[in-house]
């Protein structure tokens, strides 16, 4: 019995630590779920944003195959990207839609910033 807990504690260790440092990426879906939450996003605006995530997903797999590794080259070339999802998002949102997420936005930088991670949703700035 001690055998099994021990496992189950060190299998949840490694889950939260392999969170904590992005190990775990939210799919466009879950993160287009999540904007409908924070923002009262309607049907229509969270499928346009699914549609925006998605497309920023295969962009930025295609900068992390052609980086092959280089952290530099992959960051530079990532920030027009997440500008231009930044850019298309808020054109789907109503004004007051558009200062909340700016407002998401900005608080998930100052956590990234301070260490504590973007909780898995990734930067948009």
């Amino acid at each position: 019995m001690k055998k099994i807990l021990l496992m189950c504690c060190f299998l949840m260790g490694i889950a939260a630590v392999s969170h904590a440092q992005g190990g775990m990426r939210k799919s466009p879906e879950d993160r287009a779920k999540d904007l409908q939450t924070q923002l009262k996003l309607t049907d229509d605006q969270t499928a346009k944003v699914t549609a925006v995530y998605k497309e920023q997903a295969t962009k930025m797999d295609s900068v992390r195959t052609a980086a092959n590794g280089d952290r530099d080259a992959m960051r530079s070339a990532m920030m027009p990207l997440r500008k231009a999802t930044t850019d298309k998002i808020k054109a789907i949102l109503t004004p007051d839609q558009a200062t909340a997420f700016d407002k998401i936005q900005k608080d998930m930088m100052d956590r990234m910033r301070q260490g504590g991670g973007g909780g898995g949703g990734g930067s948009q700035k």
